[in-house]
């Protein structure tokens, strides 16, 4: 699998005949992720990522998804530093790797896949096997795997969430326009935001039925969660001080 989407670079599906030998070192060490500015999130993390990060949506058509920001550069995680990430939740993506699922069917089967280029990856017996020495799963794999399958329920989840916010028309444009320490302007965009007067102007009927599945709540901890932009914006550093963004019609925050 060709490299698509963020830090996963060179993905192959998981087996006996490749991957017999093969450990994994999973830990505190995240510098796959510093060259990120924001990764995709599900409507069941809302609750916790709300308090650290600034939710928004990117993407276009049925490819419109939760994100979280990390940085205020193309490539920069203001939440990854000497190694670690710098924030009590960890979103599920960054989590997951370097398992990922597959599919050439459009979804009907998935393929558990591993990221080989992921420095974790050995056959020095660093970290957890694949199979035992039977050839069978292992403990690890299961529990990967299970994590893997839970994360792509959620996804599925969150896709249904994002349509009803397309067809009640709620998202909007926006860009955050701001200055670094070093006196740099930057405009951060290509996201979008739920309007708080599009969602306040709707018809009783139709809050009553986002109130119902719960949408209504998840769009609330996603406009609280937008204060989290500032302070984010405000800890900018110099990586990748010559980005320029081009800025896009909307509400500048």
């Amino acid at each position: 699998m060709s490299k698509q989407i963020l830090f996963y670079e060179n993905a192959k599906p998981v087996s006996k005949k490749d991957h017999l030998d093969l450990y994994v070192k999973m830990g505190k060490d995240f510098s796959f992720t510093q060259d990120t500015n924001s990764v995709p999130l599900t409507i069941a993390e809302f609750r916790q990522a709300a308090q650290e990060y600034a939710i928004v949506f990117s993407g276009e058509n049925d490819e419109v998804l939760p994100a979280v920001i990390l940085g205020s550069g193309g490539q920069e995680n203001g939440y990854f530093g000497d190694g670690s990430w710098n924030a009590q939740y960890i979103p599920a993506f960054v989590r997951r790797y370097p398992f990922i699922f597959s599919s050439t069917d459009e979804g009907k089967s998935l393929l558990l896949c591993i990221d080989e280029s992921y420095s974790g990856c050995n056959r020095e017996e660093i970290g957890e096997r694949l199979f035992d020495a039977e050839g069978e799963r292992s403990q690890f794999l299961n529990t990967m795997l299970n994590f893997v399958e839970a994360y792509q329920k959620q996804y599925h989840l969150t896709r249904f969430f994002c349509k009803q916010l397309q067809e009640l028309d709620l998202l909007e444009p926006m860009r955050a326009n701001f200055k670094l320490p070093s006196g740099e302007q930057r405009t951060l965009a290509g996201f979008s935001v739920i309007s708080r007067e599009k969602l306040q102007a709707l018809s009783g009927e139709k809050l009553e039925a986002l109130m119902k599945n719960g949408s209504i709540e998840l769009a609330y901890l996603h406009l609280q969660s937008m204060n989290n932009l500032k302070s984010l914006l405000e800890k900018g550093t110099d990586k990748g001080a010559n980005t320029q963004t081009e800025a896009e019609e909307g509400v500048t925050a």
